[in-house]
């Protein structure tokens, strides 16, 4: 398979599949959404199940005119949605799972319980985003911005996993993954950044297949072959990396801000760990994003 290396081309190959993935989604009541709803319908990716309060088609009586591709059931109580769409999805009656205007910590609730949630016992809960920048000449992979304060080893590991599975269905081949820090230098000052060094051990050591991983680096010299020679750092990474792992929530979600903002970058993301694909946006995110997300989604899964 060619490496996908924008979201026209996600869609184009997802349409080459001629496979409709269903997606419930908890509490579809904005125009983002809906605009994502209806080019996932139009495109032909998709099929869905909305859950949540009033008639949907009176919200949005463009989806009318789809027929049993669109199904709706009214549920007033937020968190009693969310519970629904959860026990939708385990019963198989649901590929992947989308959040709309919901509060995230209702949705997690009902996704993390024990008893009935989604994420597996033993998995990590994580989140993946990947970018389509103007300056940057293929998707870019980042993670975590959303879910993990201060990952643990273990942790990175898991949402280093979690991104080599995700560029595999995206074709490609050999990963190169960055380890984000401020400075190329390990300092026990940084705890994170010795955990890179045991993470590069290990990948030396055939740990994660075919794969490159390399840093501590910054987000430039990663991106960027000249910011490296300049500097006198010689990495495999060689200013192509393919997935950046952050060191905390915070470094993560500012990129995410910071580049969707100032650089139009287009954005998806999706929870990883839970049994099905989560897209989990923000409620402020635009539509084509949330379509970015959707489209994701229906690959991943």
């Amino acid at each position: 398979m060619k490496a996908i290396r924008n979201f026209d081309e996600l869609t184009a190959h997802l349409k080459t599949l001629n496979s409709k993935k269903r997606i419930v989604v908890v509490c579809a009541k904005d125009p983002n959404t809906e605009y994502a709803i209806k080019r996932a319908l139009d495109e032909g990716i998709a099929d869905f199940l909305m859950i949540g309060d009033g008639d949907v088609y009176e919200r949005y009586p463009a989806l009318r005119s789809y027929g049993d591709r669109v199904q709706t059931i009214q549920v007033d109580d937020p968190d009693e949605a969310a519970r629904q769409a959860v026990m939708i999805v385990r019963e198989g009656k649901a590929d992947i799972l989308m959040k709309g205007i919901i509060n995230t910590d209702n949705l997690l609730r009902a996704i993390l319980d024990k008893e009935n949630g989604l994420l597996p016992k033993g998995k990590v809960l994580t989140h993946l985003a990947v970018m389509q920048i103007p300056t940057y000449d293929k998707l870019l992979f980042f993670s975590d911005a959303a879910v993990i304060p201060r990952p643990t080893l273990q942790q990175r590991i898991e949402m280093i996993w979690y991104a080599i599975n995700s560029c595999r269905k995206f074709g490609i081949e050999q990963p190169r993954i960055s380890l984000i820090h401020c400075t190329e230098k390990v300092s026990a000052k940084f705890p994170h950044s010795l955990d890179y060094v045991n993470i590069v051990e290990l990948c030396e050591a055939g740990e994660f297949g075919d794969v490159i991983i390399d840093g501590p680096l910054d987000v430039k010299t990663s991106c960027e072959k000249t910011s490296g020679d300049i500097k006198g750092i010689a990495s495999p990474i060689n200013g192509e990396a393919d997935v950046l792992i952050f060191p905390n929530i915070e470094s993560g979600n500012a990129f995410y801000k910071a580049v969707s903002l100032f650089s139009h970058a287009d954005m998806a993301g999706l929870l990883q760990g839970p049994i099905c694909p989560v897209v989990l946006p923000s409620r402020s995110d635009s539509g084509l994003s949330k379509y970015y997300s959707i489209a994701m989604a229906c690959l991943t899964c």
